[in-house]
Parts: structure tokens; C-alpha cells; sequence
């Protein structure tokens, strides 16, 4: 089973979603910016994808710079940021038991099958 943290409005996101469906892989949405994840859900899927904070967050919005956030950031720092900001986690996220991806190329999400 595939967790599939989705943005409808990104297009990324859509066409990621279109290849498990196309495939028929067993998925689960999860609308991650409705539904925000607890710092314990953030700092599993960081561990599950294997990069740091930084490098999962979508460093362009706004609300990474109103924070006041960078690369030299506390790691902490970040994973409360994207807790209470979730616009800040780069999607879309395909989550299995152990693994994780980044679905940018959206072909990404293909790994995990």
C-alpha cells in the first residue's frame, strides 16, 4: 500500500497520482495540507526519504522566507515550520512501510512499486 501525499492543485502531484493509477498500485490519498501531519509523521517520513529537512521542503514559498528559514536552519526548526506550514513539504510524497519518495520527476513515485 502506497500513501500518496497529494496536492490537487499541483500538477506534479496530479500526474504522479495518474501513474499509480494507471498501474493500478494500491494507494491511499492523504491531502497532507487538510490534513496536516504531527512532528512524529514529519520526522518519520524525513528518516523514510533519507535526506534532510531542508532538502524536503519547497524552499520557494513564501512562507519559507517570511519565516525567516534557510539551509543553515536547526533542523528542528524546520520539521516544526513544515508542521505547522505544511504548504513548506515538497509533494507529492509516496510512502510505503519502509520507503519514501519524492514524486519530482513524478516518475519517482514508480520506485516504490
Amino acid at each position: 500500500m502506497i500513501t500518496y501525499w497529494h496536492n490537487p492543485r499541483c500538477s506534479k502531484s496530479r500526474a504522479g497520482l495518474a501513474l499509480l493509477q494507471e498501474r493500478g498500485a494500491e494507494h491511499q490519498l492523504r491531502l497532507y495540507l487538510q490534513d496536516a501531519p504531527s512532528l512524529q509523521e514529519v520526522t518519520a517520513l524525513r528518516d523514510a526519504l533519507g535526506m534532510s529537512a531542508f532538502e524536503m521542503m519547497r524552499t520557494g514559498e513564501k512562507t519559507f522566507k517570511a519565516l525567516g528559514l534557510s539551509k543553515t536552519s536547526a533542523e528542528a526548526e524546520l520539521l516544526a515550520a513544515m508542521v505547522a506550514h505544511p504548504i513548506l513539504i515538497e509533494r507529492p510524497i509516496a510512502v510505503t512501510k519502509d520507503r519514501a519518495t519524492i514524486g519530482r520527476p513524478p516518475e519517482n513515485v514508480l520506485a516504490l512499486l
